[in-house]
């Protein structure tokens, strides 16, 4: 073959494989470029998975301390082992194993729904809860208000009962104090005393419960002393001698009342005062001077 004709069609054929390795080491470096993409976009891929695992890790600890429900915290942790061992599987693999890292993106989404639903839930719950504390706040304030009536009408009532007491209390007026002489009669001196007649008269009172009465009467000596003690009678939560007594029959109407106390001791000029009680109660007293 002529030499003319070979080195042209050489040069050709050297020109062209020129081009074809050229062109496959440009496609070559454009894959390997492709790959190297590939490869960053699934480790960030795989990167964004284990953010999102650990969000609804922690997630469901948050979820734990809002409410006080054992039952539905024992489900929250059996979620939270779960999504924390998907976790830990999703570590392991290598950020191209497709197959290994779509069951676990399949896995994520059915725990994304699955906390979801918790939240849900968990918000009914709170929702409920806040419900029925503003019920309780409000029963308590009713409940509140409702004793402060009941105390109101027990003060009311007692003081009711207090105006009444004093009301039905007997009044001892017109009260006297007579010295006598063994024989029943006046005795004008002091030092011929031997009994005190004392006489008084009941007033009139419808309010006060009728029937029989005790009356005691009380004379204290200038000295302070009871004269002729005959017993003692409650008073003012406490025990008080007496002189004498009597029962007498009170209809409400003005009674009269007559009362002897003997006296077997010497008496000393001055001040006597005579005081009446019934009932628990002092209802009349008097001082009178005598010499």
């Amino acid at each position: 073959m002529n030499k003319k004709v070979i080195l042209p069609v050489f040069a050709v054929v050297v020109l062209l494989l020129i081009g074809v390795v050229a062109y496959l080491t440009q496609s070559l470096n454009e894959q390997k470029t492709i790959n190297a993409e590939m490869q960053e976009l699934a480790e960030l891929d795989k990167m964004e998975m284990e953010n999102e695992y650990q969000q609804f890790a922690d997630q469901y600890s948050e979820m734990k301390t809002r409410i006080n429900n054992d039952s539905l915290v024992a489900q929250l942790t059996k979620e939270q082992l779960r999504t924390q061992e998907l976790l830990k599987e999703l570590k392991q693999v290598k950020s191209n194993d497709a197959r290994e890292i779509a069951r676990l993106k399949k896995e994520l989404a059915t725990c994304r729904a699955v906390i979801r639903s918790y939240i849900i839930e968990i918000d009914s719950l709170n929702r409920l809860n806040q419900n029925l504390r503003a019920e309780n706040t409000q029963i308590r304030g009713q409940y509140e208000e409702a004793n402060r009536q009941i105390e109101g009408l027990n003060t009311e009532k007692a003081s009711l009962s207090e105006k009444v007491a004093i009301a039905a209390q007997l009044d001892a007026t017109a009260i006297n104090l007579q010295m006598q002489t063994s024989k029943g009669k006046t005795a004008k001196k002091l030092k011929k005393c031997r009994q005190f007649f004392v006489t008084f008269n009941i007033a009139k009172n419808v309010t006060a419960q009728a029937g029989n009465k005790t009356v005691y009467v009380q004379i204290k000596t200038p000295s302070g002393s009871t004269l002729a003690v005959a017993g003692t009678t409650a008073y003012e939560n406490r025990e008080i001698q007496y002189s004498a007594k009597k029962t007498i029959e009170y209809t409400g109407q003005e009674t009269p009342v007559g009362i002897y106390c003997n006296v077997a001791e010497a008496l000393m000029a001055g001040s006597y005062r005579v005081s009446i009680f019934c009932d628990g109660n002092l209802i009349g007293s008097r001082t009178f001077t005598l010499n």
